[in-house]
């Protein structure tokens, strides 16, 4: 009897102490499934129906954390991993937590500063308010998401700085650590973004500038194989577009994005300005440059129905012996349709054409091809148009 009472009482102990600690840890798991049949009328020359993970919304699972330190003061974390929904793979073989893993400081009167593997401030703040964010990179992003303005762009070894928000202003600054001992700050990155709303307008503008690693884009041009080096803080999408100038010195991203919100309406717009810069070991020699120009609209319909459309154009630059410049016009549509708060079906359709010449993966003018969004990176058309359709479930949790 009186190691019964012992069990029980020793029980209830271990029980309210585990629901206190529950009660100051604050962690939330939070994800999203999303899976979608596909149709692309030309990948490569042949059109194709296909299975695709997160076309809407990127299949991830997340873990984030506050714990209040008392006074003004929490301490956050976040740990977000993506995977395809389609295979159950991680969606970065070699990474766990590939989408972000940062931990940090938050205080209302100073801002907040975390450290680890970022979003940069110009998408948060920029990307925020462009097509990717309305209407989905999938289909939505502009070409082959050359601006940066989806979520191909990542920053490690990063510190970030998001100033207190005051009257509808917010702004934020990044650095990340190229790690390499020369001091030549090879491989880093740096961004910075502001953002200021007033309803019901909204309006930002951001700056990114990559630096490549030149001790290993060295040693990569020696074995015949420059390109940019994996080891930088910065990486980005690679596509038909831009893959003849990814052993760039540096790439310098400039965008600004608005909107305007009246009742059920919102009409947008935004414009870029991207430059690769080349270096002494770079397979090209002049700086290119792409900017695109983009519009972007949305009408929720009813409390369940959400209907978008965008259309960009994109423009390269006459450079590195091209005379006709690649030029790369999208448009976009989305619908979708909320069974609940969690979970929508959708359908999301985009087509693209593209004209002019570009330089390809070994250097070589070759003919523009079209490159839907971000998710036809690896999956180009073998000429200028392509059409892409994708019918999908996505489900929040």
């Amino acid at each position: 009897m009186k190691n019964t009472c012992m069990r029980a009482t020793a029980l209830a102990a271990f029980s309210l102490l585990g629901a206190n600690v529950c009660a100051q840890s604050n962690v939330t798991i939070y994800g999203v499934v999303d899976a979608a049949t596909a149709y692309a009328s030309n990948q490569g020359g042949n059109s194709n129906t296909y299975m695709r993970s997160g076309s809407l919304s990127a299949s991830k699972i997340g873990f984030q954390g506050v714990e209040d330190l008392g006074g003004d003061l929490k301490a956050l974390f976040l740990l977000e991993s993506g995977f395809e929904s389609d295979t159950g793979a991680q969606s970065s073989a070699d990474s766990l937590f590939n989408r972000q893993a940062y931990v940090g400081l938050q205080s209302t009167a100073y801002g907040t500063l975390t450290a680890g593997r970022q979003y940069t401030p110009y998408y948060l703040l920029v990307g925020s308010l462009a097509s990717s964010n309305v209407l989905t990179g999938a289909t939505g992003a502009h070409p082959g998401d050359i601006d940066g303005l989806d979520t191909t762009v990542r920053i490690s070894n990063s510190l970030s700085y998001s100033m207190p928000a005051w009257r509808g202003l917010q702004a934020s600054a990044q650095y990340g650590f190229g790690e390499a001992a020369d001091g030549n700050a090879v491989g880093s990155s740096f961004s910075a973004a502001v953002k200021y709303s007033t309803s019901p307008a909204e309006f930002a503008l951001g700056y990114l500038k990559l630096k490549n690693g030149r001790n290993a884009a060295s040693s990569m041009a020696m074995s015949g194989q420059a390109g940019w080096n994996s080891n930088a803080s910065g990486s980005f999408g690679v596509s038909a577009l831009n893959q003849g100038y990814i052993s760039a010195d540096s790439i310098e991203f400039i965008a600004a994005s608005a909107r305007y919100t009246m009742g059920r309406w919102m009409v947008g717009a935004n414009a870029s300005n991207v430059q690769y810069q080349a270096g002494s070991h770079s397979t090209f020699r002049d700086t290119a440059i792409f900017n695109t120009a983009g519009l972007i609209s949305s009408y929720q319909l009813t409390p369940r129905w959400f209907l978008a459309a965008g259309y960009s154009d994109t423009f390269a630059s006459h450079a590195n012996g091209i005379a006709d410049r690649a030029r790369y016009r999208q448009l976009s549509f989305e619908q979708t349709y909320a069974l609940s708060k969690r979970t929508a079906i959708y359908l999301i359709e985009a087509r693209q054409l593209a004209r002019g010449q570009t330089l390809g993966q070994n250097g070589d003018i070759v003919n523009a091809v079209a490159s839907v969004g971000d998710s036809q990176n690896g999956t180009p058309s073998s000429n200028g148009g392509q059409t892409v359709v994708m019918v999908g479930l996505k489900h929040s949790f």
